[in-house]
């Protein structure tokens, strides 16, 4: 008699899961995902500033197009729709333009600079072009 236990488990199973997930811990994926698009960019604003030496130096600002990536590959994993992917794309851009907004005090985290159209940048063309690549490998 053959049983589960007797079958080679040499089957290699790729990174993606093959199915959807139940509907809880991808609703506790997306939710971390939007969380933590907010957290990286907190933390790009905080280090875009960085100078090295006298040089601005905005490294972080290269940094969040494969950060930003990585978190519309992580919402890959939760749904198939294409559009519903960029949403912590979505919240981050959100989140920059609260940024670049006057606080109660006038103060603005984000300046009117190339360093902020860079990151800008990084952070949401990077992964719209994913995304536009993926769209038209599907088809």
């Amino acid at each position: 008699m053959v049983t589960d236990h007797d079958q080679p488990t040499a089957v290699l199973r790729s990174s993606r899961l093959s199915g959807l997930p139940d509907p809880l811990i991808s609703g506790l994926i997306v939710v971390l995902l939007c969380v933590d698009a907010l957290i990286t960019l907190a933390v790009e604003v905080l280090f875009l500033p960085t100078y090295l030496g006298s040089v601005p130096f905005p490294v972080v600002a290269l940094l969040a197009a494969p950060i930003n990536v990585a978190l519309v590959y992580g919402m890959e994993s939760v749904t198939d729709r294409i559009g519903f992917t960029f949403a912590p794309i979505v919240v981050w851009v959100f989140g920059f333009l609260v940024c670049a907004s006057r606080g109660p005090g006038g103060d603005v985290m984000l300046g009117s600079d190339g360093r902020t159209l860079l990151l800008f940048a990084c952070g949401v063309l990077a992964p719209a072009g994913y995304l536009y690549y993926r769209s038209n490998v599907s088809r």
